[in-house]
């Protein structure tokens, strides 16, 4: 009995530390050490380009980017937008871009992005809307609300998922510390 009892506490936690695990794996978007897809036309909403469907992709070519895939505004996003603007401000002698595409058929999401980036005072990081599945072939998972993809000479170094209400501080912190991973490696 006292067996069975200690077999299925084993079982159980097996069980809980697997769960977590899944839990945390959200898998988005081109991965580490893959090559990023390449070229799609998102409609611009700030930046040179604004108003037009434009490659971001190809505007920055072997650059080092912070491409970010988002399903909807929320402060937290706006925290993490603003901090990879500074990024790309401060890297300028890498050639560092930067860019949000947001996964939306939203009619007045347009207006929206034009607001937030001049409420915000977003310098380099361009805002662009794309459809809700995401550019062909970048594999963005339907779960994933935001989905970061750090990159360099078209290669990924390093990808963040997460789910909705997922992205928070440490996350943000995350992400950031990973930007010299794209600097570096140019």
């Amino acid at each position: 009995m006292r067996k069975a009892i200690c077999s299925l506490s084993a079982l159980a936690a097996v069980i809980i530390v697997v769960g977590a695990a899944a839990a945390g794996n959200l898998k988005s978007g081109p991965q580490v050490g893959e090559r990023v897809p390449g070229p799609f036309h998102p409609l611009n909403c700030t930046g040179e380009n604004a108003g037009e469907k434009f490659c971001l992709y190809c505007k920055n070519g072997q650059n080092p980017v912070a491409m970010i895939l988002a399903r909807q505004t929320s402060p937290e996003l706006t925290k993490l937008i603003k901090k990879i603007d500074e990024a790309t401000a401060k890297n300028k002698d890498h050639s560092m871009g930067s860019f949000v595409v947001f996964l939306s058929d939203s009619d007045k999401l347009e207006g929206e992005l034009k607001e937030l980036a001049k409420k915000e005072k977003l310098q380099q990081c361009v805002l662009s809307i794309d459809n809700p599945a995401g550019p062909e072939g970048y594999k963005v998972a339907k779960d994933a609300d935001v989905t970061v993809v750090l990159y360099s000479k078209g290669t990924v170094r390093a990808n963040h998922a997460f789910n909705k209400g997922e992205l928070r501080g440490k996350a943000i912190d995350a992400i950031m510390a990973d930007i010299p991973k794209i600097v570096s490696s140019r």
